[in-house]
């Protein structure tokens, strides 16, 4: 395909594909979910981080790893995370295990002593845009006393991951989307800024069609593909998502 669409010819066709996959019935095989079961923004902001982490491997997996953490905060996030004290969960998903996820929570309580996860994503002083957000966050959440081995499960751009799933995280919490998939509840953040979550479906049909050229799927490849798809739609690059995942998971494209 990628040698006879045109550059506006591949923009009508993707932004049909989001059209097609940008909708409500996208949530029920889709770790959204978890945090689709609050109203509440730091309930939504705390499930929907802790999931976002998880999302690697067996989508059906994570989605019952997420009910298991729903379960042991008690169907409270925000409540269970105030009043966290240290203790061994019994939790394990991949390598994710119960001493991560009792850092993660001690993380998580100091961020909401000091402002909470949007505030987290300050921009960064000398980093631009998303990279430089993550950047932020990760130098927030991994404050000592973290554990060396927990480091692993918080993305780091500067050393070349595509930080899929921070930048999932992000699309949930910032997209404004008028199909109800997306939350859209942080305002301190541009959609414009907001970056594909890369994956082996959507990077694979990048290059497919032509908007993707470097084999791994690392930062490079983000920032090359957003440079493509800024030019499609400037204002909201990010929901192409919906279109190379799409194409990728469910139609197999090739």
């Amino acid at each position: 395909m990628k040698n006879f669409l045109s550059q506006a010819e591949l923009k009508t066709f993707l932004d049909e594909k989001v059209v097609q996959y940008n909708r409500l019935d996208f949530i029920q095989t889709d770790p959204i979910q978890i945090p689709r079961q609050f109203t509440r923004k730091e309930d939504i902001e705390i499930s929907a981080f802790l999931i976002s982490t998880l999302a690697w491997g067996n989508r059906t997996a994570i989605i019952k790893s997420g009910q298991r953490l729903l379960e042991i905060m008690n169907f409270k996030p925000y409540e269970y995370v105030s009043n966290y004290e240290e203790q061994k969960h019994h939790f394990v998903h991949r390598t994710f295990n119960s001493d991560d996820l009792n850092a993660f929570f001690v993380s998580l309580q100091r961020i909401y002593q000091q402002g909470g996860l949007e505030a987290a994503f300050k921009p960064h002083s000398e980093i631009s845009g998303a990279q430089g957000r993550i950047v932020s966050f990760r130098d927030t959440f991994t404050q000592e006393p973290f554990p060396d081995r927990t480091q692993k499960h918080i993305a780091n751009p500067l050393k070349g991951s595509s930080a899929k799933r921070i930048n999932m995280f992000l699309r949930w919490m910032v997209r404004k989307d008028e199909f109800g998939v997306d939350f859209g509840i942080w305002n301190s953040i541009p959609m414009s800024e907001l970056h594909l979550p890369l994956d082996v479906h959507t990077g694979n049909v990048a290059r497919k069609l032509g908007i993707l050229t470097r084999t791994q799927n690392d930062w490079k490849s983000v920032a090359e593909i957003q440079e493509q798809l800024v030019q499609f739609d400037p204002n909201d690059p990010c929901k192409y998502d919906f279109a190379l995942f799409g194409l990728g998971a469910f139609e197999g494209f090739k």
